[in-house]
């Protein structure tokens, strides 16, 4: 298992990088779903709260692993509300886990290339985009919904290879997802890392899968501005 101490930068050339819960604090998603959604559908369809919030986790449930899980065009259709006009409203709660600047700032100084992967859907990731200056601090951002798959499956990452091209034995993937870790080292991507507590109101994961870091000042090693 690879872990942050023993990363051999030196071999590294890529660093792909998911967005919520990774690079963002995932609380804003996990308020977003749990708590703002269901007070909000229940108020617009004048539904007793409880009832809709156990409803809407049964719903949304069914749909985890795909690509409608993350599509707020799809949400919005089928629950009958703007997803994205909700999620401005508790826009404010949208946050940079800690010490992800300073960590891109030296994959940058270091020469590497830096590549956001994720499966937000574009409404989404324009409203994060709108509130932080993600953007300016990456190479490159890739957004799963393009390609019609989520990073879970296989073809996304031979899809990403065609429009962002990496070797998957020079590529480092920090991720969130014990899912999208495990599809792409099955793709053979040599350097997985996992967030421990991608949520920063919840319990820090047990990780025995993959190595793990909980800030992202454990994973810059001495001297990496000088790869």
């Amino acid at each position: 298992m690879i872990v942050p101490a023993t990363l051999d930068w030196s071999s590294i050339d890529t660093v792909l990088l998911d967005m919520d819960g990774t690079l963002l604090d995932l609380h804003f998603d996990s308020y977003f779903w749990l708590e703002h959604l269901p007070v909000r559908y229940a108020d617009i369809h004048q539904m007793d709260a409880k009832a809709a919030r156990e409803w809407l986790h049964q719903r949304i449930m069914q749909e985890q692993g795909t690509l409608n899980w993350y599509c707020l065009d799809y949400w919005s259709r089928e629950l009958n509300v703007d997803i994205v006009a909700l999620k401005a409203e508790v826009a404010d709660r949208i946050a940079f886990r800690p010490h992800v600047q300073g960590f891109l700032q030296q994959v940058r100084e270091a020469g590497l290339r830096s590549v956001i992967v994720t499966n937000a859907h574009r409404g989404s990731l324009s409203l994060k985009l709108a509130r932080t200056d993600l953007a300016d601090r990456v190479d490159a951002i890739v957004c799963s919904h393009d390609f019609g798959v989520p990073k879970e499956e296989q073809i996304f990452w031979s899809t990403l290879q065609e429009v962002e091209p990496f070797n998957p034995q020079r590529t480092l993937l920090i991720d969130d997802s014990l899912a999208v870790l495990a599809s792409a080292k099955q793709y053979g991507i040599r350097y997985l890392l996992a967030i421990r507590q991608p949520d920063s109101q919840s319990p820090i994961r047990d990780i025995n899968e993959f190595g793990a870091v909980d800030q992202f000042n454990e994973l810059v090693p001495r001297g990496l501005k000088d790869v």
